[in-house]
């Protein structure tokens, strides 16, 4: 399997002079605080809180990404021949920049960054203190000389403000005050609410969010849906009887996936009158816990982690708007909508159908552009072990690459009734175009090479 190869960390010369910035690895704390398993830690407790707040695919992968990216801008400098985001990503223009001269533990300037933009993101502010302070007492304990630990606080909580700074220009909060999706009920095409909830459109406007990466929304325009009919020898009816048959036959192992790749955040069970919720790891949440697994396996470093997490975090946050963009533009109704008016009034999907229209497969998609750039990262047959879903009571799942992962999450869609073949296979295509064009785009090197020419066998 291959990884990238990151050069170790020394003095790093700023400017035009001779001037030094010192990083924490050159004294006796060194070995203490490079270790990933804080960043991996603090990915973790982040997944955690946004699960117990709710926060829909989307906004979920807005919130990763601006985590992902302060902790990597605050990491960085620490490191020789990093390059810092601005100016590749749409918008951030400047980071802060570690003083000349001065003495930084930067893996603790990062835990920072990332605590403080996640606490602005999140709604549970005091589970991501409680985090904070927790993280912040391991760090003291490590004997880092007060200075540089106070230097070091008020280094990552420059960076933080200034990706909260960018973050309040990507029009999220316009979005907010938008009107809701229109249902039109003389367009028999149209999306309308589901069973049980029967809940609003998630997200309607989530085109108008600025892309990551991305030149525009449309950019990676995916294969439009199947045209609709009601003609029972249309290809169109032929694909919601395809979900209809699957869903009546289900073996042991598709009723698996179809629960293991669920992801819903907020899955509603209705018994007569009783409502139980349960709250779930969303999508995103998934392929970042997948992308710790692999880090831990490869040994990756800190800063290695922090370069995986943060190109899977702008993939997949890209990958969402494309998607969205493309479910509000086609605004095509769900399988279970179809199967009930022309072909079964009783039936059921397996799993809950999401409240948004089907076409393209928002997991389908966010999966394979998550699966390229670790596939890109860590080789093309990284086989490993996902146990994100056993907290949910399923078993743990091996795979032999991540494509082989994002192909079954795919899939599963079908298995739960709630995607037809075709959005599912073009959410995948236009997944991996997006999760190639961030590989490509980002070069987190400042050599003239990209990141892809720097892999090695491991």
């Amino acid at each position: 399997m291959r990884i990238l190869t990151f050069p170790l960390p020394r003095l790093l010369v700023l400017g035009s002079g001779l001037a030094l910035v010192v990083a924490c690895h050159s004294d006796s704390y060194r070995a203490l605080s490079e270790d990933p398993e804080l960043l991996h830690r603090g990915m973790r407790r982040i997944t955690d809180i946004m699960r117990h707040d709710i926060f829909s695919p989307p906004v979920a992968s807005r919130i990763y990404a601006y985590s992902a990216v302060a902790a990597y801008e605050a990491l960085r400098p620490g490191y020789e021949g990093y390059r810092s985001l601005a100016g590749q990503v749409n918008g951030l223009t400047e980071v802060p920049k570690p003083e000349a001269g001065k003495v930084y533990c930067f893996p603790l300037a990062s835990i920072v960054a990332l605590t403080k933009v996640g606490r602005h993101l999140v709604f549970s502010e005091e589970q991501i203190d409680a985090l904070r302070d927790t993280m912040l007492a391991d760090f003291a304990h490590m004997g880092i000389p007060h200075d540089v630990y106070d230097r070091s606080v008020a280094f990552g909580e420059a960076v933080a403000d200034c990706i909260i700074t960018w973050s309040k220009g990507d029009r999220y909060a316009q979005t907010r005050s938008m009107p809701k999706f229109t249902i039109n009920a003389k367009d028999p095409a149209r999306w309308v609410p589901t069973p049980p909830q029967y809940a609003d459109a998630v997200e309607p406007h989530w085109s108008q969010i600025r892309p990551w990466v991305l030149d525009s929304a449309r950019q990676f325009k995916p294969a439009p849906p199947l045209p609709y009919s009601e003609d029972k020898k249309s290809a169109f009816y032929q694909a919601a009887l395809e979900v209809y048959e699957i869903g009546k036959k289900l073996s042991a192992f598709e009723r698996e996936t179809a629960l293991y790749w669920d992801c819903n955040p907020f899955e509603m069970t209705v018994t007569g009158h009783l409502m139980v919720a349960l709250k779930k790891i969303s999508p995103t949440g998934h392929w970042i816990n997948i992308t710790t697994q692999a880090c831990r396996q490869a040994n990756a470093s800190l800063i290695q982690s922090a370069e995986a997490y943060v190109l899977v975090a702008l993939a997949i946050a890209d990958a969402f708007i494309s998607c969205w963009t493309e479910k509000y533009t086609s605004a095509l109704l769900r399988p279970e909508t179809y199967i009930n008016r022309h072909i079964d009034p009783d039936w059921r999907p397996f799993i809950e159908t999401p409240p948004f229209p089907e076409h393209t497969s928002g997991h389908s998609t966010i999966s394979a552009a998550a699966a390229t750039v670790l596939t890109r990262l860590f080789g093309e047959n990284f086989s490993f072990t996902d146990s994100t879903e056993v907290e949910f009571g399923m078993k743990p799942r091996s795979f032999a690459s991540f494509y082989e992962a994002s192909d079954q999450a795919a899939m599963s869609r079908l298995y739960g009734g709630i995607h037809y073949r075709h959005g599912n296979e073009s959410g995948r295509q236009n997944g991996r175009q997006i999760g190639q064009y961030v590989w490509e785009k980002i070069r987190l090197r400042s050599s003239t090479k990209s990141s892809s020419d720097h892999s090695q066998k491991n």
